[in-house]
């Protein structure tokens, strides 16, 4: 499918709001934006990261803080704050809710921390869910779309449940909603991304190496040597990691066409990724297993 590009589409400072800005991606992605003519809401949970972009004294960028998806409570002055706004500007709505917020940790099922996991669940699904739901008239009223930043999470990664499983599910919402919104043609569009550079990424060795003196050594023992394996493996896919301002550019793109694709993928093997959602699961499961038995 070729991406058209409008005029009827283009920034002219439209309303768009990104979660989870404070660094990687969401960073990325609103800095781009606002360079680019879109005014853009950028969420993050502490007040120096909202100083930090303050500091860039991009006139289109607009730090809200605090949102913290783990708090519902605080959506609504947020949202009180970006319809505000858009008012002010005489914007009819917001264009785009771009759901990036989350990090996630290096575990097997089985050693998991829970307090974390709930906490991610909290933040990619319930929160996402609630900012949809928080967002949705702006949307409507705007004739906007919705964007979800994703990882290639329709195939099974072993002990990077917490990041995957919580895409499995928005992978799910984001398609359910591209049905039930149809009636006012809203967009929903997931950016797939492959391996990025992000913060989360650059302490995944550091948290692992914590994690392997705190889990309990009876359980750990049958672990430690296929994540070693994983820790070295995972070096060479670290050096091949895409830079989060090309994911950034596709935003960018998926904003401005005039009917977005549906997925786009970028990042280091997220094509490959994408490849494998076409054969059956029990090829994939089968794939994937030998893959890492081998490691």
């Amino acid at each position: 499918m070729v991406t058209r590009v409008s005029k009827d589409c283009s920034p002219d400072r439209k309303g768009v709001l990104v979660t989870g800005c404070s660094s990687g991606i969401g960073r990325a992605t609103a800095i781009h934006l606002a360079q680019r003519g879109f005014t853009v809401f950028a969420t993050v949970r502490k007040e120096a990261d909202a100083e930090s972009l303050r500091g860039l004294r991009e006139p289109n960028l607009i730090p809200i803080c605090p949102l913290d998806l783990t708090k519902l409570e605080q959506i609504p002055q947020m949202i009180e704050a970006v319809a505000s706004e858009l008012e002010r500007q005489g914007q009819e709505g917001l264009y785009a809710l771009i759901s990036n917020a989350g990090g996630g940790s290096v575990a097997p099922v089985e050693l998991m921390d829970l307090r974390g996991f709930r906490t991610e669940l909290e933040t990619r699904v319930l929160g996402s869910v609630a900012m949809v739901q928080a967002c949705l008239p702006m949307i409507r009223r705007g004739r906007g779309r919705i964007v979800w930043i994703v990882t290639p999470a329709i195939i099974p990664t072993p002990y990077v449940t917490s990041i995957h499983a919580c895409d499995f599910a928005v992978n799910c919402i984001a398609r359910t909603l591209e049905i039930e919104l149809q009636p006012w043609k809203i967009p929903n569009v997931m950016i797939r991304c492959g391996g990025t550079q992000t913060a989360a990424s650059s302490r995944s060795d550091a948290e692992l190496a914590v994690s392997l003196k705190i889990w309990p050594q009876e359980r750990s023992a049958y672990y430690e040597p296929a994540l070693r394996r994983w820790q070295e493996d995972m070096a060479g896919f670290d050096a091949k990691r895409t830079e989060p301002e090309r994911v950034a550019e596709v935003v960018f793109k998926a904003l401005c066409a005039k009917e977005p694709k549906r997925r786009y993928s970028i990042g280091h093997m997220a094509g490959a990724a994408a490849f494998l959602e076409f054969l059956p699961q029990r090829v994939v499961d089968s794939i994937l297993a030998r893959r890492f038995r081998n490691l």
